[in-house]
């Protein structure tokens, strides 16, 4: 089975001033397609630098990033918009939902954007699959944290995403909403076949994914 994503020898410095931290060093990575890998590591070791670079919304100092057949460091500012909104969906720990905003209108935003004229029937789909379709019309302030996550989810996926890129999309919740959360981001990524990079510290998490990778002095060691 070919790659998703293939990631070649990249490398990635912070730079703060004249001080230049390197994050990530000739890092490789494969994911496949429909597969669910875990990155654990310490806090500062660059998980969530090697997220936005994936995403597209950091560029490596050098190497290659190819996901679904396109070299994304060669996409100019547009392009990359409209190659994160076909190709990504993201997750973060808090769900930066827009608080003025329905739950219905959240999960549509991502089909509104792309102007698609069935953004509404599809994203009460998506609620419905998150189970939440009866709280389509309530604002973000009136779900719980789990609820609010959900949300999150379905808006990620709606454009049904190759990729999900997750970052401690749990680590705001209580063990029993995260758990809940995590089964309904895998049952998804069974029903779509949509591959899953989930940063996470919690290695109970992490042992529910296919593969764990450990990010360490800005390389992978499995």
């Amino acid at each position: 089975m070919s790659s998703l994503i293939k990631c070649r020898d990249i490398n990635y410095q912070y730079r703060d001033g004249t001080r230049h931290n390197q994050i990530i060093q000739h890092l490789n990575l494969d994911v496949l397609a429909g597969e669910s890998i875990a990155i654990l590591g310490q806090s500062g070791c660059g998980k969530s630098t090697l997220l936005n670079l994936l995403g597209g919304i950091d560029q490596p100092d050098s190497g290659k990033i190819i996901i679904n057949n396109t070299d994304i460091n060669s996409l100019n500012e547009t392009q990359m918009t409209n190659f994160r909104a076909k190709n990504l969906g993201f997750i973060y720990q808090f769900h930066h939902l827009l608080k003025d905003f329905s739950a219905l209108k959240n999960v549509m935003m991502p089909l509104l954007i792309q102007a698609d004229a069935h953004a509404q029937n599809k994203a009460m789909q998506m609620l419905g699959k998150v189970g939440l379709e009866d709280r389509a019309n309530h604002l973000p302030s009136e779900l719980s944290g789990g609820e609010r996550q959900r949300v999150a989810i379905a808006r990620a996926l709606i454009a049904q995403p190759k990729c999900l890129l997750a970052d401690e999309p749990t680590g705001n919740l209580d063990r029993k909403n995260a758990h809940e959360v995590l089964d309904l981001m895998l049952a998804l990524n069974q029903t779509h076949k949509n591959s899953i990079i989930i940063v996470t510290h919690d290695e109970n998490i992490a042992a529910r994914m296919q593969r764990v990778l450990v990010l360490e002095e800005g390389r992978f060691s499995e």
